[in-house]
């Protein structure tokens, strides 16, 4: 017997970060120790006060029924809570908040809810892969790349975009792969422009809680008017270290939270009861707006890691800028990123070149900062003994 696959299914390059575990697993089996600075999955473990919830939450049998699929009304009270909190945003946890499996599920079914087949959606490039393909491609739209060069702080020139016919935009700052950041600014100058030309902004900030040297991340919807083109994700992953949970939430727009939500309603039923109280009691945790401690000593876990991994590439001629947020470096490569990538290899330093984020990647790599200091430094010598 012989089975097709999907045309649309056909049409998607191979996702980045699984073949990046296949070779994590084939050197693995050979016994290499590896060093992977890859992949942004944090080392460090979800703080105490998760753990302990998450014991007591998932012994509990009335916590594993099934929830709704735009979470449990005390998930969405405490989210609108947190964003009161975080950043002075008000929300209505009725109708602008929407709970995710995180959140890279709820930006892929996003599209699914408002882009036709034909539909242009402007995408970074470089960018977090899942924007292009995951969410426009399987939805039979068409993902328009909008450079993110360096020349311009690797944010988009909005001066130089072609909109015709485009209906969507997807933005993420603190950004994923380049570690930019964004002013309230420049967040303004782009829901004034989606506002003029009707279009809906996709405002990923899952990175908004690791940041550095006094820096803090904005949310899009700060901006007056936000809220008549955005939606905005978010996501418990990398601010409680909860990758494996599976917990985010989307906010913003109600016209854009109610169609994300029709779309999961005939697909999923909301993440696990007990994670959703286990990430509400986290969300909790913020005083006055500021995290708890545990965050600020994971930050400054990275800080330390960040300052050791850029003196490092620095003697190997990488250059790179000291980034004020997210758990990665990129970094000039003075060569094509495939091949300095696979030249690492060789000394089991295992990197993500930067083509692999798109066309305008080349020419970079992306270190991730999620191993010890120490994993770091021998990841350093490593380096330089290859390429010295």
């Amino acid at each position: 017997m012989s089975f097709q696959i999907a045309e649309r299914v056909k049409r998607l390059p191979p996702y980045l970060f699984a073949e990046l575990e296949k070779i994590i697993n084939e050197k693995k089996k050979q016994g290499a120790d590896l060093i992977s600075l890859s992949i942004g999955d944090p080392d460090l473990p979800p703080p105490p006060f998760i753990l302990e919830a998450l014991r007591e939450e998932s012994s509990n049998p009335k916590n594993h029924n099934y929830s709704f699929s735009q979470g449990e009304p005390f998930f969405r009270e405490a989210v609108a809570e947190w964003y009161k909190k975080r950043f002075k945003v008000d929300l209505d946890p009725k109708s602008e908040v929407v709970a995710l499996i995180g959140s890279k599920e709820g930006i892929a079914n996003f599209s699914r809810a408002f882009v036709n087949p034909g539909d242009r959606v402007l995408v970074p490039d470089p960018a977090y892969p899942v924007y292009a393909v995951g969410s426009v491609m399987l939805s039979e739209g068409v993902p328009v790349a909008m450079p993110l060069l360096e020349e311009n702080g690797f944010k988009p020139d909005l001066d130089s975009l072609n909109l015709e016919g485009v209906k969507m935009i997807f933005l993420n700052y603190p950004n994923n792969p380049t570690s930019s950041i964004v002013s309230k600014e420049e967040l303004r100058a782009i829901v004034d422009l989606a506002k003029e030309k009707n279009l809906i902004v996709c405002y990923d900030n899952a990175y908004s809680e690791i940041t550095f040297d006094g820096y803090k991340a904005p949310s899009i919807l700060e901006i007056d008017g936000a809220k008549d083109v955005a939606i905005e994700f978010h996501s418990c992953s990398k601010t409680f270290n909860m990758t494996g949970d599976r917990i985010g939430f989307a906010v913003g727009n109600s016209e854009l939270i109610g169609g994300l939500a029709k779309v999961k309603s005939q697909i999923d039923s909301g993440p696990p009861v007990y994670v959703q109280k286990v990430a509400a009691r986290a969300l909790e945790m913020y005083v006055n707006g500021e995290p708890p401690e545990y965050i600020k000593w994971v930050n400054g876990i990275y800080a330390e890691r960040r300052d050791v991994l850029l003196k490092g590439l620095e003697t190997v001629g990488f250059k790179a800028e000291r980034p004020l947020a997210t758990f990665y470096i990129w970094a000039k490569c003075g060569g094509e990123s495939i091949k300095v990538a696979s030249k690492l290899l060789e000394v089991d330093v295992v990197v993500t070149p930067g083509v692999g984020f798109g066309k305008y990647g080349e020419g970079y790599l992306r270190f991730s900062i999620t191993q010890p200091k120490e994993r770091i430094e021998e990841a350093c010598r490593r380096i330089e003994r290859i390429l010295a």
